[in-house]
């Protein structure tokens, strides 16, 4: 326990139970010369108090986003005392995750993406009303900015409604990697993809790694949004999943990007293209 938390237990006991002094510090137990002593060294109110928003709105950012959303801001402190104070408040997520295993063979993948709708990736997430309701997801990503396009939300998706979210859109890339999913192998989506001139990219079957942008993309997304929210209906599922999108593209810092969101990236590229 740390002394401030000490500190806090202390005060709480004079408060609650109108001890003494003397006796609360042997309570918790806690130095009386310490609690004495006036705290040295410059006030962190405002920049606790500021790691404690971001960490309250944006519930699965870990200290490094933090960091780098504060670097944004035009905070100057050094990395270990917003850490410090990180874990001052409880906030260091102790959600630990397996690691995978290495694979013993190799796909021999495409040169990765260079440019800017070079090449997309597109996959499904399953979820599920507070009624228990189940609904899907179909996901876009552009592998070289990690952008998402569009997130499509329907009770049941076919070929036919991937090519109508495709068709929407004012941009078209020049490879889609998908999986072989039957939405994915449909004619609707093959004929589509011909006309548009198109190549359709499907993964081995069982190989979830041979399309690894859109799976860490999903991963994102169920853990800060899909698993942080209750949806009371589909338009509210709608609704939040897309506010989260804008945000993903906005404003969340981006590590295989250098810390920055990838709309920052897109703009950057035009701006040097």
């Amino acid at each position: 326990m740390t002394t401030q938390q000490r500190r806090g237990l202390v005060t709480f006991l004079l408060d609650e139970y109108q001890t003494s002094i003397r006796r609360a510090c042997k309570v918790i137990p806690f130095r009386r010369e310490t609690w004495y002593r006036k705290a040295k060294g410059r006030d962190d109110s405002a920049l606790r108090r500021r790691i404690k928003e971001i960490a309250a709105s944006r519930v699965r950012y870990g200290i490094w986003r933090i960091v780098t959303l504060l670097r944004r801001e035009g905070w100057r402190d050094n990395h270990k005392r917003i850490y410090r104070i990180y874990c001052e408040e409880g906030l260091n997520l102790r959600t630990k995750r397996p690691r995978r295993r290495k694979a013993s063979a190799h796909r021999q993948n495409h040169t990765p993406a260079s440019s800017i709708d070079e090449c997309w990736s597109m996959d499904f997430v399953a979820d599920q009303l507070f009624d228990g309701r189940k609904f899907r997801a179909l996901t876009v990503v552009d592998n070289y900015s990690r952008q998402c396009p569009v997130i499509y939300v329907a009770p049941s998706i076919k070929g036919g409604d991937v090519v109508n979210t495709l068709a929407q859109l004012s941009r078209r890339p020049e490879r889609i990697k998908v999986d072989n999913g039957s939405e994915f192998i449909s004619k609707a989506l093959d004929k589509w993809a011909y006309e548009n001139n198109i190549t359709l990219d499907f993964s081995r079957p069982g190989k979830p790694t041979d399309n690894a942008f859109i799976e860490s993309f999903n991963g994102s997304l169920r853990d800060e949004c899909l698993n942080t929210n209750w949806f009371l209906s589909l338009e509210d599922a709608r609704e939040k999943i897309e506010s989260w999108r804008r945000d993903y593209n906005n404003f969340r810092p981006h590590s295989s990007l250098g810390g920055i969101p990838p709309n920052e990236l897109c703009q950057l590229d035009s701006k040097t293209g």
